[in-house]
């Protein structure tokens, strides 16, 4: 079981697990798994007609960034009530570290 919150959410309760869900359907290429399990997810903001997502990659010279992004707005889009203009923003800081992942990310890593 996690220790730790995911990300943090802060928006009305009926969305956020199937926000969570959206997002863990989101895999990172590169490793295999989850963008939530990996700790690409900072934030997710529900509030004023928007859902404003803050993820980061890895790395900056992440070569699938462009395509993760596009796979958060589909799963997004397909959860979100229709009303919602859907932002997602990639962020670099604070930057991701293996601290950031789930323990079972950690796990199946050997870290």
């Amino acid at each position: 079981m996690e220790t730790r919150p995911l990300f943090t959410y802060e928006g009305p309760e009926a969305l956020r697990q199937p926000l969570l869900d959206a997002l863990t359907r989101v895999v990172d290429p590169e490793v295999a798994m989850s963008i939530v399990d990996v700790g690409l997810i900072y934030s997710v903001t529900v509030a004023e007609g928007k859902l404003h997502v803050w993820l980061t990659m890895t790395s900056a010279a992440c070569p699938v960034a462009d395509l993760i992004i596009d796979e958060v707005e589909t799963e997004l889009d397909r959860v979100a009530p229709p009303e919602l203009l859907i932002e997602v923003e990639l962020v670099w800081e604070p930057p991701w570290s293996a601290e950031l992942m789930s323990e079972s990310a950690k796990r199946f890593m050997q870290w």
